[in-house]
């Protein structure tokens, strides 16, 4: 063979490779529709699981959750309050438009000004007061105060950046259910409550992905995600439930990856409410209920126990703290004290088609029971619970709060949570624990902070605010002919380098 031949059969064997690489559909069952795609209108981790392959933020968390450089190459304090970020060059949306100084403070400009008011992410950037383009590369952000995690929340949600002009002439409402980022794929349909499909962006900054496409398909009902899993319609399943585990696990055809997770279960008190406005009762549900019972059998052994509402991974954790005991005759000995009378209702409300909580809430109902209270169980649907039914105090005693704590910092978790006037807490207004919660939200001094932090879990576990419960593990499902896909403790999917066979 000659060497004009040799250089042909190379070349076409280097473009069936190319073609390949990116050849293919992923299609991934994912538990919630978020129902906007715009980036200042959740929080909810099923969004991030998809539009972390839309957008980009400034900064990138990998998998292993360490900062990396996004649509900015570097950045760098000026001052305690000023942050200067040197932009990526050559960078488009996906409608064309450039990537520029310009669209960063239109994002921020938007997040922070009124129509970020109305969702839940300007909270999360409060500290920044104004975005400043230097040149079209360069832009620094004025701090009104500092704030300690500011760069992780860089690299999610609210923060991922978006175009100007497509905005301003399709509207809000439109990018809601079309949106365009400088992600790795590329927005083609949504249909709600049902799919999203995205195609490879062959364009992207960071090498184009090895799937031409991917698919997201909302399926709520756990067994269906498994069953389409099994029968090949789903090559990837998120919130594998723990109850089909083994089914997955013992499938030739399938993996099931178990990962940390920075989800946190708890039973919330609503303090609004008699009995639980007694800081007694709240104290008697501590003791009735059985943790470790319920991470043993319920769980099988995917949780780990916790203290307060956030991981081991948490910065502000306390391995010092430790959680009520299961203590069923101190339970009594508090409910009677408090005057509750036998056979007294204590309201419990959680996610319909949370099947794990669900068990969770039954196995509390019995603990409950043994102590002489009975439990009502009331349960909602998904979105209309975290954006109806928590914000706005229509909760029974105790309700299920699961709470992702993405940035992996007590902060992120307990401000919203606990401090006053906070879109999730529309009960509890606690002067002191304000007092504390301001008191390191803007503190640079990490150590400080973390002594704070650890503050905070004490007062919230001495004035029972909630019943930790356990720090879940994410169980996926995962057919074989997915090639380099491994879960993230985050659930924010990069999927850039996965391919399917």
């Amino acid at each position: 063979m000659n060497r004009i031949k040799v250089s042909l059969l190379t070349a076409a064997l280097a473009a069936t490779s190319v073609a390949f690489a990116q050849s293919g559909t992923l299609t991934i069952a994912t538990a919630q529709d978020p129902q906007s795609w715009d980036p200042i209108d959740t929080f909810l981790v099923a969004w991030g699981t998809v539009a972390h392959n839309i957008y980009d933020g400034l900064i990138i968390r990998s998998a292993d959750l360490k900062l990396q450089p996004g649509l900015a190459t570097k950045w760098t304090y000026l001052n305690p309050k000023t942050l200067r970020f040197t932009l990526r060059t050559g960078v488009k949306f996906h409608d064309g438009e450039p990537f520029n100084a310009a669209a960063v403070k239109f994002t921020f400009d938007r997040l922070l000004g009124p129509e970020g008011k109305k969702g839940p992410q300007q909270a999360n950037y409060n500290s920044i007061k104004e975005v400043k383009v230097v040149n079209p590369t360069t832009v620094d952000f004025i701090l009104s105060q500092s704030d300690p995690v500011l760069l992780t929340k860089l690299s999610g949600y609210g923060a991922m950046i978006v175009p100007p002009k497509y905005i301003k002439d399709k509207g809000d409402a439109y990018f809601n259910t079309h949106p365009v980022g400088t992600g790795p794929f590329k927005f083609v349909s949504y249909t709600s409550g049902q799919d999203i499909k995205l195609t490879a962006n062959k364009d992207y900054w960071g090498g184009a992905p090895k799937v031409a496409n991917v698919t997201y398909r909302f399926i709520e009902e756990p067994a269906t995600r498994v069953a389409e899993l099994q029968a090949g319609r789903v090559d990837i399943a998120t919130a594998i439930p723990i109850a089909q585990a083994a089914t997955v696990k013992n499938d030739s055809n399938l993996t099931l990856q178990a990962v940390p997770s920075p989800t946190v279960q708890a039973l919330r008190l609503n303090f609004s409410h008699a009995p639980t406005d007694d800081l007694r009762v709240r104290q008697a549900l501590n003791y009735a209920i059985d943790k470790d019972a319920i991470i043993k059998s319920i769980l099988q052994g995917y949780a780990s126990p916790i203290s307060s509402m956030q991981s081991s991974k948490s910065f502000g954790f306390d391995p010092n703290l430790k959680a009520y005991p299961y203590d069923p005759a101190k339970a009594k000995e508090l409910l009677t004290a408090a005057g509750v009378k036998p056979g007294t209702t204590i309201g419990i409300d959680f996610v319909g088609t949370d099947a794990v909580f669900r068990e969770v809430a039954q196995a509390v109902a019995g603990f409950l029971q043994a102590v002489g209270l009975k439990a009502d169980l009331k349960t909602y649907e998904t979105n209309t619970f975290y954006s109806d039914i928590i914000p706005k105090n229509k909760t029974s005693n105790g309700y299920q709060m699961g709470w992702g704590g993405w940035t992996f910092d007590f902060d992120n978790t307990a401000y919203l949570l606990y401090h006053s006037g906070q879109f999730w807490n529309a009960d509890l207004k606690d002067k002191k624990l304000d007092a504390l919660l301001d008191s390191q939200h803007n503190l640079a001094d990490q150590t400080k902070r973390l002594t704070i932090l650890r503050q905070i879990a004490q007062y919230t576990h001495d004035q029972a605010v909630d019943v930790p419960l356990y720090n879940q593990q994410d169980l996926w499902g995962v057919s074989k002919r997915v090639q380099n896909f491994q879960a993230p403790s985050d659930s924010l999917l990069h999927l850039q380098n996965v391919s399917v066979k």
